[in-house]
């Protein structure tokens, strides 16, 4: 065949497969253009899961009547006009491609009044063809009314589910845009009823609210908000505690300047901070947004937008991953939250018949840590024996019955031990029970980590220097980041255009896999910007060591003893949760306890 021009609706239907996959790419096009223009208030009416009819009203700026022909017209915009505008883009779209796409596989109809104009006008597009503007009654803003998605293109049609599944992922793209936008009041109505009525949310009460109706109540009861800033990132928003997480990651938000996006560097800098305290196989819980400056990040590259690429990825995976782990570190008891009723199921996990596997370490309970530990096992030898008998708690030893739980006891005092297994104590609000090993099994493993890095990361050498084959990439970076892997633990170097040679390891990790760790680590290097690679191989090995090193069950404890580790747990980072993700104490509130025995009844 000869090349030759497509004829421009052909060219918008093509566009329209970019752009347009179902009633919901649709919607997000149009509530993301309503935004752009300042909208304070958006409106959706869906029919039939937006099959037959989808319209979204604004009150923004309008669009002026002789412009209205120029809004379906390919690469029009009003939103870039030079590279410049490009390169710091700020709007939610730019592209100038979805209206003129929506309505090349739509019946589209337009109304629009600016502030210029006492009545609006409307135009309507089909097959191609765009209507002269036509006054009518309309409010300042913008209705655009699309009907008959994909009538004129049946192989696109049949691949549409059913309404239900279509609503379905109308509401996840609404909840995504009103969770970006808490200053803007948003309605969505569904077959003329109105399923979410969201006013405008300026203060932290009003967005939780929001919040709680968009994810659920759950969600808002255990969370908390966090924020940070430096000079060109800020990040805010609320993470759930741990033991609320979820089987599938199905309560994670994200977004970017306003933007919702999926990122793998994002979401690996999130996942990371969580590390210590997400039992395995689980997906923390999140609705997080990140502001930088837009020149320092790519929106343009996916037709969606869904995608980015930042300038410097390892600045941003570090901020996010520091702020998130930061914040975590603040869930001990008194933190507001009882890591058991925040999620029950994880009650159900059990973890003490697993064996840990670190390269060549495998460890199972009741089993010693590998000879090549003896140097971090002499290193906290005292501490994992003095840890219960806390030398602050023994110069404060008094009676139970003398000693009274006040607010700066979130764990109040030791009345009995249970079974040899929990601590039953006394606070203000009623009863507490702790898992003694959860409990201490945490505390031992924070002190490791410190011990461990305020002595910084010892190196092994290897008694054969390792040559391993890498990527002319991978190679590369090894050159130009040798004090990287200095400060790792690594002495590494490059030895060929795509080869390394490898002649020390963190000295914790001795006699592990050091090959494939290597390229683990690389590799996380090379594609996210910054690697927890190792970091997490030398956290399992401690945690491995403060699981062996800490209280068993069966093994009775003095009332003394019992109050220290209250104490020691109050005071300890991630106090709420052992090493494995599971809850180490809950709370029974004198409320609980008199419904429990129908008391008042």
């Amino acid at each position: 065949m000869p090349i030759l021009a497509l004829p421009d609706h052909l060219v918008n239907q093509i566009a329209a497969g970019e752009v347009v996959e179902r009633p919901a790419s649709v919607l997000k096009e149009l509530m993301e253009n309503a935004l752009d223009a300042g909208a304070t208030h958006v409106s959706v009416d869906v029919v039939e899961g937006g099959i037959k009819r989808l319209k979204v009203r604004d009150d923004g700026s309008g669009i002026a009547p002789d412009e209205l022909p120029m809004a379906v017209a390919r690469h029009a915009t009003s939103k870039i006009a030079t590279l410049d505008d490009l390169i710091n883009v700020s709007s939610l779209g730019f592209r100038g491609e979805a209206l003129p796409s929506i309505a090349s596989v739509s019946r589209l109809n337009i109304a629009s009044r600016t502030s210029d104009y006492d009545h609006g006008f409307e135009i309507s597009v089909r097959n191609g063809e765009c209507s002269d503007p036509a006054p009518l009654p309309h409010p300042a803003g913008t209705t655009i009314d699309v009907q008959d998605l994909f009538y004129n293109v049946p192989a696109r049609r049949k691949f549409l589910r059913t309404v239900k599944t279509e609503y379905s992922h109308i509401e996840q793209v609404f909840t995504r845009v009103a969770l970006s936008n808490f200053p803007v009041a948003f309605t969505l109505t569904h077959n003329g009823r109105v399923t979410r009525n969201l006013p405008m949310a300026t203060t932290r009460e009003a967005m939780e609210k929001r919040l709680a109706t968009l994810i659920g109540d759950e969600f808002v009861e255990q969370c908390f908000h966090i924020e940070n800033h430096s000079s060109t990132l800020r990040l805010s928003g609320w993470i759930a505690v741990p033991t609320f997480s979820r089987s599938q990651a199905d309560r994670q938000y994200f977004f970017l300047n306003g933007r919702m996006i999926r990122d793998k560097v994002i979401s690996h800098a999130v996942r990371l901070g969580y590390q210590d305290v997400l039992f395995h196989g689980r997906h923390p819980a999140y609705v997080l947004s990140l502001t930088l400056d837009p020149s320092k990040v790519d929106v343009n590259a996916h037709p969606t937008k869904m995608e980015v690429r930042f300038r410097d990825s390892r600045a941003v995976h570090e901020f996010v991953f520091r702020t998130v782990e930061q914040a975590l570190s603040k869930t001990r008891p008194g933190s507001g939250v009882d890591p058991v009723q925040a999620n029950p199921r994880a009650l159900t996990h059990d973890v003490s018949g697993m064996a840990y596997t670190t390269g060549a370490l495998s460890l199972r309970p009741g089993g010693s840590v590998a000879d090549s530990r003896d140097f971090y096992r002499q290193m906290t030898s005292a501490d994992i024996a003095n840890a219960i008998g806390d030398e602050r708690a023994s110069g404060e030893r008094r009676s139970p019955a003398v000693l009274d739980a006040d607010d700066d006891m979130p764990l109040g005092v030791a009345l009995a031990q249970l079974h040899a297994i929990y601590i039953l104590a006394q606070n203000q609000q009623g009863l507490v029970v702790v898992d003694m090993h959860a409990a201490h099994e945490r505390i031992t493993y924070e002190r490791l980590k410190k011990q461990h890095e305020q002595g910084g990361v010892a190196s092994q050498a290897l008694l054969f220097p390792l040559s391993v084959s890498v990527s002319l990439q991978e190679a590369d970076f090894v050159e130009n980041e040798l004090l990287e892997f200095k400060s790792l633990g690594f002495d590494i170097d490059r030895s060929g255009p795509e080869q390394v040679t490898l002649r020390a390891v963190p000295l914790v990790l001795e006699g592990s896999n050091a090959e494939a760790l290597v390229r683990d680590v690389l590799a996380d290097l090379v594609a996210e910007g910054s690697s927890g690679r190792l970091r997490q191989e030398i956290n399992d090995v401690l945690s491995t060591m403060a699981c062996h090193g800490s209280v068993r069950a069966n093994r009775k404890l003095t009332i003394d003893e019992m109050n220290a580790l209250l104490r020691t747990m109050e005071e300890t980072e991630r106090a709420d949760q052992c090493n494995h993700g599971r809850p180490t104490w809950t709370q029974l509130s004198i409320h609980d306890l008199d419904r429990l025995f129908l008391r008042g009844r």
